[in-house]
């Protein structure tokens, strides 16, 4: 009996694909669990077409991560904070601090969690901050902090 899971099963297959399963084991697990349905023509069909749009959507995906990428890491941030006579802030310099900084320098909205400080900024200087824009897609920003002249 053919089936188009609804969820990933361990040891059977993921989501969206058509699998060959004993009956019942799709009468008596899959479908009371809500993770398997019937292969039927139209609805293998419709997953084809919704798996085939998925790709496409992956792949413009990609190719604006790549977009983004090559525009971030031309990009150099300055970014000020108040710091000692020795070059230590007084704080630090945050992921947050820096997507910000991106945002106002070149209108790319960036997940502050996808900006990858470590360790933390503590110091005047110059960095090459990590930002993951998309799964295999980074950027070095060139971010210079310096000290705040009050």
């Amino acid at each position: 009996m053919q089936a188009i899971l609804l969820q990933d099963v361990d040891g059977l297959g993921e989501a969206g694909s058509v699998v060959a399963v004993a009956r019942g084991y799709m009468r008596n697990y899959l479908i009371p669990r809500g993770l398997a349905e019937e292969a039927t023509a139209g609805r293998v069909a419709e997953v084809t077409r919704m798996e085939e749009r998925r790709k496409a959507l992956e792949v413009k995906q990609a190719e604006q991560a790549a977009e983004q990428a090559d525009l971030l890491s031309r990009t150099i941030l300055t970014l000020k904070a108040k710091a000692g006579d020795d070059g230590r802030l007084f704080g630090s310099i945050t992921s947050e601090n820096v997507a910000e900084a991106i945002f106002e320098a070149r209108q790319v909205k960036v997940d502050r969690h996808k900006v990858l400080i470590d360790p933390p900024i503590r110091a005047v200087g110059t960095y090459e901050v990590p930002v993951e824009l998309a799964p295999g897609v980074e950027a070095k920003v060139k971010t210079i902090v310096s000290p705040l002249l009050d």
